[in-house]
């Protein structure tokens, strides 16, 4: 399994499948191909289908500027496409093709360039011998250790100054999100809600009314910043970056816990982010949002029972139960924004983790499930949904506010 800074990026919104993945892919063939007068881009699948929403055109076009570059939408059907996020790069000199590469964004902002194997923009070292949870709890057991113990034994003592850097980032990202008031970019008009959360004056006292409050507006002030290109961490991507920061928020200014404690948090959450990303997909055009709202949840509940220094068996049941509850999402964002039904669904996410995590305390001594088994679980009904709910933007609510518009 690879490092688990291979999670954690920080990027621009909106969307580390969409835009990240493909300015990676611009930057790295630009760098091959330095004397094109002219570049085509050509998008399939999901990223032709979302592609405008998403802002994929805008992104790639300003990572190869000042050449000159044309973005084709194509609808043609690849029989051997190997993901839905496809995209070809073709340079030219005078006229005459000098270059081509085709890539796949993978999700999380990785891309693999086909025929080349060793080129990745993600980090390409296996730095962990254990690849499912079953074989790092076992590992765990055997030595008398912890989860903590057993990242750093594999990660060094840097990781921690690495996951620092990540927590600065995320908590600026849910400052900005708290200040910033008005329309994010796109044409669906959305008001930016987070500042009206965290400031409206609640006429109860009920705890787990001002829990929801807090949790909500911290969720909806990164989802907010990644709609309208702000700088966030993908966890494990762009369009589900919110989840894990706000949790983590919360908790910090609840309890008032040292920064160590959140990093050690995100540490953990880290590892069943990694172990997603290798055994199924954090993905929503390869698997639906499960992959991605779905694992984001499950790393806010897995980092919720370590910041409670919960067992081992009672994190791998936070995690499970997250991403259970999770299985059959589909990803169907309106008009390919990262907006309806995205930043709403970050903030239920969010909640369900801390819920997830509260259960797992009481109940994982009754558990059936595996965390393993849920991720297997997860790709298979990713891989057997249907590909108009698999951010295509041609099912499911993107479908029906369409049909609405029309009316």
């Amino acid at each position: 399994m690879k490092s688990i800074r291979d999670i954690y990026k920080v990027g621009t919104g909106p969307s580390s499948s969409h835009t990240m993945g493909p300015v990676a892919a611009a930057k790295l063939f630009k760098g091959e191909n330095p004397n094109a007068d002219e570049y085509k881009i050509i998008l399939y699948g999901s990223l032709s289908k979302t592609g405008k929403g998403h802002g994929t055109d805008r992104a790639v076009i300003a990572e190869l500027a000042p050449v000159k570059t044309e973005v084709v939408f194509s609808t043609e059907e690849i029989d051997d496409m190997k993901h839905p996020n496809t995209m070809d790069l073709i340079a030219y000199k005078d006229g005459a093709e000098t270059a081509s590469m085709r890539v796949y964004s993978i999700g999380g902002g990785d891309i693999q360039v086909e025929g080349r194997p060793e080129i990745s923009s993600g980090a390409s070292e296996e730095i962990y011998l254990e690849n499912s949870f079953a074989e790092i709890k076992q590992f765990c057991e055997f030595r008398y250790i912890d989860l903590i113990e057993y990242i750093t034994i594999n990660e060094g003592e840097e990781i921690w100054e690495f996951l620092a850097e990540i927590w600065e980032v995320m908590k600026q990202a849910i400052r900005d999100g708290l200040n910033k008031e008005g329309i994010l970019p796109g044409g669906l008009n959305i008001q930016r809600k987070a500042k009206f959360l965290y400031n409206h004056e609640l006429e109860t006292e009920h705890p787990e009314v001002i829990e929801c409050q807090k949790v909500c507006s911290y969720a909806y002030a990164v989802s907010e910043q990644n709609a309208d290109n702000g700088i966030i961490v993908t966890a494990p991507t762009c369009g589900a970056c919110g989840v894990l920061p706000a949790v983590m928020y919360y908790l910090q200014t609840k309890k008032n816990r040292d920064d160590i404690e959140i990093i050690h948090a995100l540490g953990v959450a880290g590892l069943f982010g990694e172990l997603a990303k290798k055994n199924a997909s954090v993905s929503g055009a390869e698997c639906g949002c499960q992959a991605e709202i779905g694992v984001a949840c499950s790393m806010a509940a897995a980092a919720t029972g370590q910041f409670f220094n919960y067992s081992i068996d009672q994190i791998e049941y936070a995690a499970e139960i997250a991403l259970e509850h999770h299985l059959g999402l589909t990803c169907d964002p309106i008009c390919g924004l990262v907006q309806v039904p995205c930043i709403e669904r970050n903030a239920v996410a969010a909640m369900r983790a801390i819920t997830s995590a509260n259960l797992a305390y009481f109940l994982s001594s009754t558990r059936r499930i595996s965390f393993d088994m849920v991720l297997k679980s997860m790709y298979r009904t990713g891989i057997d949904m249907n590909q108009m709910y698999r951010e295509t933007s041609e099912g499911g609510l993107a479908a029906a506010y369409a049909r609405r518009s029309l009316q």
